[in-house]
């Protein structure tokens, strides 16, 4: 059968009349279908991408396919107005503006104190009734309710080609998910058919219709009880000029260009002009200038008017031309009749015949809101002209009056991404604010929908990506998307630049604060001292202050500072309870000022980042300091952001994934291959709520594993274990030591809770690797060195063999090298010449 007979698509496939008609009788069971599945917008706007982008492609088969439902004339220009819309970019604006992030059906806390959840849920099925006179308003209807997370059901007129279909069509086929097919129904049939658009309306929990009364009043019989309807109808706009303004070359140009774009079709384009003023003469001395600039305008396409538009044409001419002899009016038109000035001394607001047809009539600010307010039902948009000071006070005078939209003259009909239309955001229209109210089993609980089911997104493709790449990807990215600059702390080689919208930056922050409540911290109770270190565009403290922020957590942003007893003190004197740094910086402050820190004994939580504790390190914190909570305040990296988080059941390296944010697949070592299930492997990760920088498979430099099952705190986030830095793996010696090894014989055999670094160094014969170990805690060098000797074989073959001077040094805490942005200890300080091969697998 051909696409001519099959011209309805429902849920996936083309069918023919009779089908459809046997569709729409169960059309309820359908939906309900559907909507027992969650929508997620990451799905929605991964297809639309990958649409935009094949329709900018000029040598794409789908544009192949879509060029029979396009005039040929106008393809290219609707090729990117639909590429334009459907773009990842603007569609995440137009998610954060209108329904405040991209994952808005998420049930997250508003308010981190309160265990109250709250969302953007569909209302359920959406019934679209689009219009017969714009070619793209029908698909991308759909689209916004495919966004809210509806089923969706578009009526196109059938006069109109099949563009909306088969759009929609190669639409769905971008989501190797399916979940988009489920959600998309296209029927074409005339107004005539009463029956269908029953059918369609009766299950609907909103009714969306483009049209004028008429076509409202048609639609609105069908809507039934308690449904929505939302209503695009026809409206009004109009120019308003101050004298200075109306005197203005550039000015009338911007009108008459406005006048003159889209032939007045678009809802915005001026039908009335008016004047500041009571003064006839000046409003004709203007319509003289005015009918000057639309002559000079290029003449219109030509093109056919249907009867009624060439009767209402006609007709409006007419009748202004006989009230001429009244002294009423005064029309000026071309020659070829392709546009007509008509003044009127009547202020009333008149709807326009269109098509460069403009009426200018005279209306002192003073009578402004007694003339347009009894129109405010029709009125859109305002096009302004005047000083600034009269923009100010004119906008809020007509935005009284009923306008929803004001914008300078000569810009009317542009628009921005993000923009309300008639006063509303249709993404609300569609959507439902909902609210969970939870009891206090809930407080470490960040996303009610965690414990309800996993992230579920398509395997990310594509080769890997190192810090490398990923540098160079920064130097393409567009100055726009680049409003905030962050530097690495330089722990594993040259510090490294990483780009942020504030938006990103945002849906970052937020993210990280829903991991810390996981991991047991109440911003209601918890008085937190923010000590990590800041400066140089490191992003550490900034971030954790922006954290606490969306958390409304009370902090004192003292920032890591050499003088620990001034820290000291102040954390004494307002009463702190809870610490936010870097391991490193916390032991040595803990230490050094342990007297006066030990005798306040008020500090009962650790959120620490950046590096790990021990397992001999936390045990001393717990038993010497009294600390009750200690947990990593979240995992993540400066260029991908938060990547992980800790919730209460969690220890060690354990983290579960922000899989609203990121997927994580772990690789072999040395191929790009999924390692066997809880195997050890490479860390990779796709970001994918980002607008700014699309950071796909990027590996990372950490060695983890991905944990089976659920989490006993029972969510279905994602949880997988650090175990390492590739750079922690020394090639030493013919020999691949792996300083976690080290550190692990120093905590079993030798009780060790102290920081520890290797220092490879090189030398006449052999090379040297030194072990320095913090003095107060260690034990005698020589203890301690026979220690590694008996506990890690390869390093006794080596010093054996006589490859290998192995040492051991105690020194102070402050001793050890640590970069001088973040504050970080290196686990590894390499002094040799040249490059050095590592291997993860040590």
């Amino acid at each position: 059968m051909t696409d001519t007979i099959n011209h309805h698509y429902w849920q996936g496939a083309f069918i023919g009349d009779d089908e459809a008609a046997d569709r729409l009788a169960a059309l309820p069971a359908a939906v309900e279908a559907a909507l027992a599945v969650p929508l997620d917008t990451e799905t929605v706007l991964a297809a639309c991408d990958a649409l935009a982008q094949t329709l900018r492609d000029p040598g794409h088969a789908v544009r192949d396919r879509l060029a029979p439902h396009l005039p040929a004339d106008d393809a290219e220009e609707l090729y990117a107005e639909l590429a334009a819309f459907l773009d990842r970019g603007a569609l995440t604006r137009k998610l954060r503006r209108e329904l405040g992030g991209t994952a808005p059906q998420r049930l997250n806390r508003p308010d981190a104190k309160e265990t109250v959840y709250e969302a953007w849920a569909p209302v359920g099925l959406v019934a679209h009734i689009a219009p017969g006179n714009a070619a793209t308003v029908a698909p991308l209807s759909l689209i916004e309710g495919l966004l809210a997370g509806n089923v969706n059901v578009l009526k196109t007129s059938s006069s109109d080609t099949l563009l909306a279909a088969h759009l929609l069509a190669e639409l769905v086929a971008q989501d190797p998910t399916g979940a988009l097919a489920e959600r998309v129904i296209v029927l074409r049939f005339p107004s005539s058919r009463q029956d269908w658009l029953r059918l369609m309306c009766a299950p609907a929990d909103a009714v969306a219709v483009w049209g004028g009364e008429a076509a409202v009043a048609g639609v609105a019989a069908h809507v039934p009880a308690g449904c929505r309807l939302v209503e695009w109808g026809h409206k009004i706009s109009f120019a308003y000029l101050t004298r200075d303004a109306w005197a203005d070359g550039a000015t009338l140009n911007a009108l008459a260009e406005d006048v003159c774009l889209f032939e007045q079709q678009a809802c915005s384009s001026p039908q009335v002009v008016y004047l500041d003023t009571e003064d006839t003469d000046e409003l004709h001395a203007f319509c003289d200038r005015l009918a000057a600039a639309l002559a000079a305008r290029p003449a219109p396409a030509a093109q056919e008017l249907d009867p009624a538009e060439y009767a209402e044409l006609t007709t409006t001419e007419h009748l202004a031309r006989l009230e001429e002899h009244l002294g009423l009016t005064r029309v000026l038109a071309a020659p070829d009749r392709t546009w007509r000035v008509m003044a009127d001394i009547r202020p009333a607001l008149t709807a326009s015949p269109l098509h460069r047809t403009v009426w200018v009539k005279p209306l002192p600010r003073e009578n402004l809101m007694a003339t347009l307010r009894p129109m405010r039902r029709y009125l859109q948009t305002a096009g302004l002209a005047g000083s600034r000071t009269d923009i100010a006070e004119l906008s809020t005078l007509v935005l009284a009056a009923g306008a929803t939209r004001v914008t300078p003259v000569g810009a009317m009909t542009a628009g921005y991404c993000g923009e309300p239309h008639d006063g509303v955001y249709a993404l609300q229209r569609y959507s439902r604010r909902v609210a969970v109210q939870a009891d206090e089993r809930f407080a470490t609980t960040a996303c009610l929908d965690d414990l309800a089911r996993p992230a579920a997104f398509p395997r990310p493709t594509g080769p890997l990506l190192d810090k490398a790449a990923v540098q160079d990807l920064n130097r393409g990215v567009e100055r726009g998307d680049a409003e905030l600059y962050f530097r690495s702390g330089g722990s594993t080689g040259t510090p490294a630049l990483s780009l942020f919208t504030y938006e990103d930056y945002d849906t970052q922050m937020r993210a990280a604060a829903r991991g810390l409540l996981a991991a047991g911290y109440d911003p209601a109770r918890d008085r937190t001292a923010n000590l990590f270190y800041c400066g140089g565009m490191y992003g550490g403290f900034i971030s954790f202050f922006s954290i606490l922020e969306r958390l409304g957590g009370v902090q004192m942003p003292m920032a890591a500072g050499p003088d620990h007893r001034a820290t000291a003190e102040m954390i004494v004197a307002y009463e702190v309870d809870t610490l936010f740094g870097m391991p490193s910086y916390l032991w040595q402050l803990l230490h050094e000022e342990a007297d006066l820190l030990r005798s306040y004994g008020g500090i009962r939580k650790i959120y620490y980042g950046g590096e790990h504790f021990t397992d001999e390190q936390r045990r001393v914190l717990t038993e010497t300091f009294g600390i009750e909570v200690v947990h990593s305040i979240t995992y993540g990296s400066t260029d991908l952001g938060p990547l992980g988080y800790q919730c209460t059941r969690s220890t060690g390296g354990i983290h579960h994934l922000h899989a609203d944010l990121h997927t994580l697949e772990v690789v072999e070592v040395d191929a790009d291959r999924p390692v066997a299930p809880g195997e050890t492997g490479r860390l990779v990760f796709t970001t994918r709520a980002r607008r700014g920088q699309h950071l796909d498979r990027y590996v990372i430099g950490d060695l983890g594993r991905a944990l089976p099952g659920r989490c006993p705190c029972g969510s279905h986030a994602p949880r997988f274990e650090l175990l390492g830095r590739l750079g922690e793996v020394m090639r030493v010696a013919t020999y691949f030591l792996n300083y976690r090894r080290f550190v692990a014989i120093a905590a079993e055999q030798l009780r060790y809770s102290g920081e520890m670094q290797a220092v490879l160094t090189s030398g006449g014969a052999r090379e040297g690797l030194t072990l320095r170990m913090e003095r107060s805690h260690a034990p005698d060098p020589d203890t301690a060195r026979e220690a590694f000797l008996d506990g890690y074989p390869e390093v006794c073959s080596a010093v054996a063999e006589k490859l290998l001077d192995f040492t051991v040094e105690t020194v102070d805490g402050a001793a050890l090298f640590r970069t001088p942005t973040s504050g970080k200890l290196p686990a590894v300080v390499d002094r040799r010449r040249g490059p050095r091969p590592t291997d993860p697998r040590a």
